[in-house]
């Protein structure tokens, strides 16, 4: 194995330097290392690809398909995501010009915001929310402007926007990112809580980043798309896996206003060339013969989300009824002491329970833990049984 030779130590790029790995990455893989620990950290759906979507691919290979597909994706699949866009959010965008299929909803979320921002750009970022912005937002040389959602129960209101606009000013604030149905709360944003965020910024000289990978998965309410009420200045984000549990295929996409794709699609050529045909074409066919593949995990997810919450509140972790995604977020009890780090390395190592640290999800989140019911219903039950354990010795 070679050593770093000591003259180039510190030659590194400083704004990179600094980051750490993903916390949520992190705190996954510390506590997997436990013997018999039931983890409920990552958001990777415990369902099977269904088989017509994975015959695609298979035919896909078996074809040979094995040259480039133009950059922005193949015609068939980029033509499959316009027409379900417009089917299931009515939504219109234009395949040849305004859509990009991507390496998972991670890559469209990079190019995106490489597409916008210059050095010292500010961008709102509501939290708790997924961890990954942040850090690529500092890569690209922007400044995340964190806003803490937890006093109105996870929601970005048009009143605070306003004022965080106000206050940052509006030259400088280039870009807001949503996130909906929300990682790691679960928060789905109404028409109504859309239609105040659209008041607000249809005047001023920014996009919206709206990352909505789960749209899949909501619970007694249809998905609104924020691209639905502000077409000209929306950047969609979304993908495949988690609505076919397709995480391994790693495709996604953006939809967005032409001008705006000609600068994202070039940063996605630069960094990735185009995607994996076979994953393609198994995209293709989920999305024009898959529609109704969700509805059954969305039933079962709905289950376990109504059992989970139940639990954690009687148990005594203050749970909000998480309208969509398959996540909870809870409270900490004062009582114990501990912050939400303690709490979920106590809880790994002594309840045999892994959680993921609210603080993971930035501010806002700390003294609360996320737990992923995208895992059967076996664990789910053994994990508040152990949680239940867990916490009477805390409180004894």
């Amino acid at each position: 194995m070679p050593k770093l030779d000591s003259s180039v130590k510190n030659v590194v790029n400083e704004t990179i330097a600094p980051l750490g790995i993903s916390q949520i990455r992190f705190f996954a893989q510390k506590f997997a290392k436990i013997p018999g620990i039931i983890k409920l950290t990552l958001g990777e759906p415990d369902f099977n690809v269904p088989e017509h979507v994975k015959e695609a691919a298979i035919k896909s290979i078996e074809d040979n398909d094995s040259h480039y597909s133009e950059q922005r994706g193949t015609m068939g699949l980029r033509n499959a995501v316009s027409s379900y866009l417009k089917k299931q959010y009515d939504v219109d965008y234009d395949p040849e010009t305004e859509v990009i299929v991507t390496i998972g909803a991670t890559e469209a979320v990079f190019v995106s915001l490489a597409a916008i921002i210059n050095p010292g750009d500010k961008i709102i970022v509501p939290t708790p929310t997924f961890a990954l912005y942040l850090p690529i937002i500092k890569v690209l040389g922007g400044i995340p402007i964190q806003v803490d959602t937890t006093p109105d129960n996870f929601c970005l209101t048009g009143k605070k926007l306003a004022e965080v606009i106000e206050r940052e000013g509006e030259d400088n604030v280039k870009a807001l990112i949503l996130n909906f149905p929300g990682n790691p709360t679960g928060h789905v944003y109404s028409q109504e809580q859309l239609e105040e965020i659209v008041d607000v910024v249809k005047d001023k000289p920014m996009y919206v980043l709206s990352d909505e990978i789960y749209a899949e998965l909501t619970y007694g309410r249809k998905h609104v798309s924020l691209a639905k009420l502000l077409p000209g200045k929306t950047i969609l984000i979304n993908g495949l896996s988690k609505s076919h549990a397709m995480t391994g295929y790693r495709i996604g996409y953006v939809a967005a206003p032409a001008d705006f794709v000609v600068n994202a699609g070039k940063m996605h050529a630069y960094t990735v060339t185009a995607p994996s045909n076979p994953a393609q074409y198994a995209a293709q066919e989920a999305l024009e013969n898959g529609i109704e593949d969700p509805v059954e995990m969305r039933k079962i997810y709905q289950e376990r989300r109504d059992y989970i919450v139940a639990q954690l509140n009687d148990i005594g972790y203050k749970t909000l009824l998480p309208e969509g995604a398959f996540y909870t977020f809870s409270e900490i009890p004062e009582k114990f002491g501990l912050n939400d780090v303690d709490f979920a390395t106590k809880l790994a190592e002594e309840g045999k329970v892994g959680v993921t640290p609210g603080s993971a999800f930035g501010k806002g989140g700390e003294n609360h833990f996320r737990m992923s019911y995208a895992s059967s219903m076996e664990d789910i039950q053994e994990a508040m049984k152990r949680l239940r354990a867990f916490t009477d010795k805390l409180e004894n």
